[in-house]
């Protein structure tokens, strides 16, 4: 029987495990216990929404390992209001779930957390639970253990979306398509060059975005001071990556996070519409993997095919020319009452 104290800190005990469950943000982030894994960037909740006042509260469920001595998974829930299907589609942050766990973690490790959160956001009247998982290509153990154990539970998958990535141990180019090749070459034959933007230049990056996203009739997914919150609070994992003409001018720009020491996830490359795709974005994306294979990683992540409306079919065409790699995301929604 799991047992539940009435205290700020209420934990679940089972056979070697204890579930630590903390409703603060500020405490979200340390654990009692050590890691067993490298966290994801997007995992804690103060990467949620760093200059959004209007976040709701957090439950924060530490799984621990009383005989390893270490945290051995972490569920990280915003207790809110009802949400919209749209709030299921991957949001413009790379929010690649909110629950990890170590490699090997077994099933049964997992139903002891995931019941003791139910039972948990049950009691605080929390109507459903949302999990939005990483992409497949970033552990594909973990996700596919992580899938079946919340099938077992009743967990309806409420949205599949198509995840594309690189494989960065793999040579770039050999993965292109003829004419994705061949814009590689005229993009160096016209002297454009590929580089790592100062974050000073922020704001006139976010202006040229959202003057190349206006072309083509969309919207810029983030705001600029909530991107400059998260470049401020996250130095060494937030960049801007280039396209540049001879003349100095941008020809494409995107924003980069580096998730943890094996993933780099890259956004959709914003570039003018007379520079249709895969033009720059050929030699936006070599760049990346250049500077990917140079910092020891191994994934790529090119982002979810997701929209509100259906999938982006430009976006997976461009991916395809590119020789990504299709992979799932997937997301769950059980009614707790």
């Amino acid at each position: 029987m799991n047992a539940f104290a009435a205290d700020n800190a209420i934990t679940a005990s089972g056979p070697g495990w204890r579930v630590q469950l903390s409703e603060s943000v500020a405490a979200a982030a340390d654990a009692r216990l050590p890691l067993a894994f490298e966290p994801l960037l997007a995992l804690p909740p103060a990467h949620w929404a760093p200059a959004d006042e209007s976040a709701g509260p957090v439950c924060c469920f530490h799984l621990e390992d009383q005989a390893a001595g270490l945290t051995v998974a972490q569920l990280f829930v915003e207790l809110s209001a009802e949400l919209s299907a749209g709030d299921l589609i991957q949001p413009p942050q790379p929010a690649f779930g909110r629950l990890q766990t170590a490699a090997g973690l077994p099933a049964a490790a997992l139903h002891h957390l995931l019941a003791a959160a139910e039972t948990t956001l049950r009691e605080r009247g929390q109507p459903r639970l949302r999990l939005l998982g990483q992409p497949f290509c970033y552990d594909p153990p973990a996700a596919a253990r992580l899938a079946e154990v919340l099938r077992q539970r009743g967990y309806p998958v409420a949205l599949a979306a198509l995840n594309y990535h690189l494989d960065l141990t793999q040579p770039y180019a050999a993965r292109l398509v003829p004419a994705a090749r061949q814009d590689l070459a005229e993009c160096w034959r016209a002297g454009r060059h590929s580089e790592q933007e100062p974050p000073l230049l922020l704001p006139l990056a976010y202006e040229f975005m959202q003057a190349c996203r206006q072309e083509r009739g969309q919207q810029m997914p983030w705001s600029l001071p909530w991107l400059q919150a998260l470049f401020r609070q996250f130095p060494r994992a937030y960049s801007l990556f280039s396209v540049r003409e001879p003349s100095g001018d941008w020809a494409a720009l995107t924003v980069v996070v580096q998730v943890n020491k094996q993933v780099l996830w890259a956004g959709a490359p914003a570039s003018p519409l007379h520079l249709d795709a895969p033009g720059p974005a050929a030699l936006l994306y070599a760049g990346l993997h250049a500077y990917g294979q140079a910092s020891g990683l191994r994934v790529l992540d090119l982002g979810s095919s997701a929209l509100a409306s259906g999938p982006d079919m430009a976006q997976l065409s461009l991916w395809q020319q590119l020789g990504g790699v299709a992979g799932l995301q997937l997301s769950w929604d059980k009614a707790l009452v």
